[in-house]
């Protein structure tokens, strides 16, 4: 298949190129600057604009854009911004796909959507949830909609576990310099996948044509964010005996920490399992290890 892939120069976009690649794929990245090499092709999303010809005989569009919501402390304008960085390419996009009569969308959405659900088990099924990150992507999943007939695929992607940044990136460093610890109570789930079985779900949602709608890609087994922080320490081999109150979060996050931090879902990939895919990292352990390795 052609493949035209936004948001590939990220961790996620990174992995997934060559995997697609070597499956016999042709990749085309979308690029917000002039093409420079073959495999490149440019689009202004904030301008709603895609060079002319770049989307010619494509079979599926991959959009992974997203501003890491890490990146700043929330304020009105960062939260626009985080906002405006998913709906707006993915509406783009979507019209593209529609007016050129491409067959499938593939759309990242993250499991955020759900809201903060407790320990309730979460699949698909679930409706969105309350709070910004929740409405944000049910925000980017309506977006979809001006893709018309198009196969779509939204991509609730958990957090996913990467040597290059991300969680790990902030969790490995406090538990190896021995300031590991739970987050608030602990107790708020995380789904997470690692960074192999989210470039191989994403690929196999784009060959696998029956599978359309909203598709959890994360572990078949979440963790609370204590059970989490304990396996990193015990694969450093580091105690994690600290614990960070709400009001210490709040006052160093400020909102993100009621969002994120302090808030879990225990979605499990229910749709991607009856389809019959399968996980290299079944437990957080295989993931961290993978990762760590």
């Amino acid at each position: 298949m052609r493949v035209a892939v936004a948001g590939a120069s990220g961790v996620i976009g990174t992995a997934l190129t060559p995997v697609l690649r070597a499956a016999g794929h042709e990749v085309l990245r979308l690029v917000r600057r002039p093409a420079a090499a073959a495999d490149e092709r440019s689009w202004d999303p904030d301008a709603g604009t895609i060079a002319d010809g770049a989307l010619d005989g494509a079979d599926a569009v991959i959009n992974l854009c997203a501003v890491d919501t890490t990146e700043k402390r929330w304020t009105p304008a960062f939260k626009q911004e985080l906002l405006d960085s998913r709906v707006v390419p993915t509406r783009v996009l979507a019209e593209a796909v529609a007016a050129h009569g491409i067959p499938a969308l593939l759309n990242s959405s993250s499991v955020a959507y759900y809201g903060d659900t407790g320990d309730r088990v979460i699949t698909e099924s679930e409706p969105a949830g309350r709070g910004f990150l929740a409405e944000m992507d049910r925000d980017r999943e309506a977006a979809v909609a001006a893709a018309g007939d198009a196969r779509v695929v939204s991509l609730r992607t958990g957090i996913v576990l990467s040597p290059r940044g991300g969680l790990l990136g902030q969790l490995r460093p406090m538990v190896a310099w021995g300031f590991g610890g739970r987050m608030g109570s602990g107790q708020q789930y995380l789904s997470w996948i690692s960074l192999h079985d989210e470039v191989a779900a994403i690929q196999f949602a784009l060959e696998h044509n029956e599978i359309r709608g909203p598709l959890n890609l994360s572990g078949p087994t979440p963790v609370t964010n204590a059970e989490m922080v304990r396996a990193v320490g015990e694969l450093l081999r580091r105690p994690t005996p600290w614990v960070y109150p709400a009001w210490l979060l709040r006052a160093f996050a400020g909102e993100l920490a009621d969002a994120g931090a302090l808030t879990g879902q225990r979605a499990v990939p229910d749709a991607l399992l009856r389809h019959g895919f399968s996980f290299r990292h079944a437990t957080v352990g295989d993931a961290l290890a993978g990762a760590f390795g």
